[in-house]
């Protein structure tokens, strides 16, 4: 089992300078956390209504690679018929009861859930974080596109920051552990 405490520092990290740069300008002052930081690290929350949510099979390609999108499954439906989570290049079919909730890699795992039965209803809450968001903290608040365009940038800065990209997904990948303790 894998859990990523070093995945959820980065968030929380990116989320804060984030909001810490967005405090500094002055015309901007518009980005307010959907909850407490102490509460969640993802800069965004989506709420399908129903109230019979089907996600058809899909990637979020939006997302950041290696990270995580938190998916939670409410409403009143037996979880034994329908509902149930399908992580397609995995080949599994997860029971995913009410109240549930699971973090997955959405943007390289393709997902969707099973229908529900008649007179059932389903609703999902959804949190993630664009990896624009990343990139533009990491970039210190500027696009790709204003980087690769400044006059100032040197060509040593240029290829140290296509070597910095290459590297990106192999510090991702490492931000995971593997749980060897008892699962509870």
């Amino acid at each position: 089992m894998a859990f990523a405490p070093n995945l959820h520092e980065f968030y929380r990290i990116t989320y804060t300078a984030l909001c810490d740069w967005d405090r500094l300008q002055v015309r901007a002052k518009h980005i307010v956390r959907n909850f407490k930081e102490s509460a969640s690290v993802f800069t965004t929350a989506t709420l399908n209504f129903g109230p019979i949510t089907v996600i058809l099979p899909h990637i979020d390609f939006g997302n950041l690679a290696w990270g995580w999108c938190a998916v939670t499954a409410l409403g009143n439906f037996n979880p034994d018929r329908g509902g149930h989570l399908v992580l397609w290049d995995l080949n599994l079919i997860i029971r995913f009861p009410p109240r549930s909730t699971i973090l997955l890699p959405s943007a390289i795992l393709r997902h969707s859930n099973l229908k529900i039965g008649p007179n059932e209803t389903r609703f999902s809450f959804t949190q993630f974080t664009p990896a624009g968001i990343f990139r533009w903290v990491y970039n210190d608040f500027h696009t790709d596109k204003d980087i690769n365009s400044a006059k100032n940038t040197t060509p040593e800065e240029h290829e140290q920051r296509k070597r910095n990209r290459a590297s990106r997904w192999q510090e991702g990948i490492c931000m995971y552990r593997k749980w060897d303790g008892p699962v509870m």
